[in-house]
């Protein structure tokens, strides 16, 4: 199961409260403080992980407290600092305050550690506050609290290339051929019911990746359909193939509708490069496949791609395009 939206709770722990202690020594008749001080609270820590692709262990476990530092002892010994806690996330997350929704932390590098809630300093024992007038301190400092804090969890996949286009317009069928992923593929309307992510290996030990997410219908940006829940998911991409039906009456306006969609839920979106492609060419016949190639979409400069995921046709082409604009300076 994909899940890319939960909200769990964290805390760091607190810090060890200094010790009162006095030596006890057989010679020593008159010992001075000896209270040690307390330990460190454990920390809260981020750490992506390469082998994670998904929210769904935050489902089960939705509290992460670490642990709090042990007090201070007799004999000036130090309290033991607490255990970390590691939050162990997919490369893509982003950390955000629950109440404000304010992003604290953007999790986008792999192998990544960060710490987002310090844990509490130790106190001091009473041997931090002995001084010529003042030999026999009966006082410590308590250890400071640790942090408390609700969270959201949201993941963005991290992909070169976003698909875009309507229900059935093949954007699975066309990552499971250019790629190794294997989404469910059927010949009705949302058959994607999450992200799927497929890395097309291109040339010499070279690759890109490929992001689809569910199909996008007209007033998505409401909440219609299920592409508006995936659509932070291309919000990463660099560039954004948009698939068209070969079949569709009317190639414009089915653009104008995608684009629209995405414009609507964030400008920044049709800020990316946009390449436009034809699927399912095999369902034409070939001779009318030249004139179609000389199709020109209104606010797309490059010229329309068309292939067929079924036959192989164009599948090449449509590859070298999309590293060539991946790798333009």
């Amino acid at each position: 199961m994909f899940i890319d939206f939960v909200q769990i709770e964290v805390g760091s722990g607190k810090g060890g409260d200094g010790a009162v202690t006095f030596r006890r020594e057989k010679y020593v008749p008159k010992g001075g403080p000896s209270g040690g001080n307390g330990g460190v609270g454990g920390s809260v820590i981020f750490e992506t992980q390469h082998n994670l692709s998904t929210l769904l262990d935050f489902r089960y476990k939705k509290k992460f407290i670490a642990e709090n530092g042990k007090p201070g002892a007799s004999s000036l010994k130090d309290g033991k600092d607490g255990e970390d806690i590691i939050v162990k996330v997919p490369v893509g997350t982003i950390v955000k305050d629950a109440e404000t929704e304010e992003i604290l932390l953007d999790l986008s590098q792999p192998n990544k550690k960060v710490v987002f809630a310090k844990g509490g300093a130790g106190g001091k024992g009473n041997s931090n506050f002995a001084t010529p007038t003042r030999r026999t301190p009966r006082f410590a400092t308590n250890g400071k609290p640790g942090e408390q804090r609700k969270v959201i969890l949201e993941l963005k996949l991290i992909a070169d290339v976003g698909l875009v286009g309507f229900p059935n317009a093949g954007k699975s069928t066309l990552i499971s051929k250019i790629s190794a992923a294997k989404p469910k593929i059927a010949d009705y309307p949302f058959t994607t019911l999450e992200p799927n992510l497929g890395i097309v290996r291109y040339k010499d030990y070279q690759s890109f990746t490929v992001a689809d997410i569910p199909g996008i219908i007209e007033g998505a940006h409401q909440g219609k359909g299920l592409g508006i829940k995936f659509l932070r998911h291309i919000e990463r991409t660099r560039i954004l193939l948009f698939l068209i039906d070969i079949t569709s009456e009317d190639y414009q306006k089915d653009f104008d509708t995608l684009y629209n969609e995405l414009k609507k839920y964030s400008k920044k979106l049709v800020d990316k490069k946009i390449i436009v492609s034809l699927s399912k060419s095999d369902l034409i016949p070939e001779k009318e496949l030249a004139k179609l190639s000389k199709f020109k979409i209104k606010k797309v400069k490059d010229p329309i791609l068309i292939f067929s995921s079924a036959t192989g046709f164009g599948l090449k082409s449509l590859e070298d395009k999309l590293w060539e604009s991946l790798n333009k300076p």
